[in-house]
C-alpha cells in the first residue's frame, strides 16, 4: 500500500512534464564516459597537481551535464524539448548514415542526400529543380 501511494504520487508529479528520449540518454551515457574517465585518470595521475585541476573540470561538466539532464526530464515545455530531441537526432542520424554525403542546393539552401563513393556526380535539387555538381 506504501509503495502504491509513492507511485501514485510521482506519477501525478511527472504529470504534464517531458520526461525522457533519446538526447537524455545520450547524456546519461556521455557523463558516465566522462565519470569514468575522471576517475581512471584520477587514480593514474594521483600525485600530479596538474591533474587534479583536470578532474575538477572533468568532474564540473559531469555535474552541469546531469543537472541538463534532470532539466530536461522536468520541463513542462514539451515543445522545446521535442525540438531539442529532434536536432539531436538530426545530427546522430547523419553521422550515422556512412553510405550518404548530405549537400545544400546553392540557390535555395535544400540539403540533399546522395549517396557515396560516386566520384563527381551532377546533383538536381529536388526542390528548385537547380543542378550542380560535387565530389562525394
Amino acid at each position: 500500500m506504501f509503495f502504491r501511494r509513492i507511485s501514485d504520487a510521482f506519477r501525478r508529479f511527472m504529470y504534464g512534464r517531458y520526461g525522457t528520449d533519446q538526447l537524455n540518454m545520450a547524456l546519461l551515457v556521455t557523463a558516465f564516459v566522462m565519470s569514468l574517465l575522471n576517475s581512471i585518470l584520477s587514480a593514474i595521475f594521483r600525485s600530479f597537481a596538474a591533474m587534479s585541476m583536470i578532474t575538477l573540470v572533468i568532474s564540473l561538466l559531469v555535474y552541469a551535464i546531469l543537472i541538463y539532464e534532470v532539466f530536461r526530464t522536468l520541463s513542462r515545455n514539451i515543445y522545446k524539448r521535442r525540438r531539442e530531441n529532434q536536432r539531436f537526432l538530426n545530427f546522430w542520424n547523419r553521422i550515422r548514415d556512412r553510405s550518404h554525403c548530405y549537400f545544400r542546393c546553392p540557390q535555395c539552401k535544400q540539403t540533399v542526400r546522395v549517396p557515396k563513393h560516386r566520384g563527381k556526380i551532377n546533383i538536381r535539387c529536388p526542390k528548385c529543380g537547380e543542378k550542380f555538381i560535387k565530389k562525394t
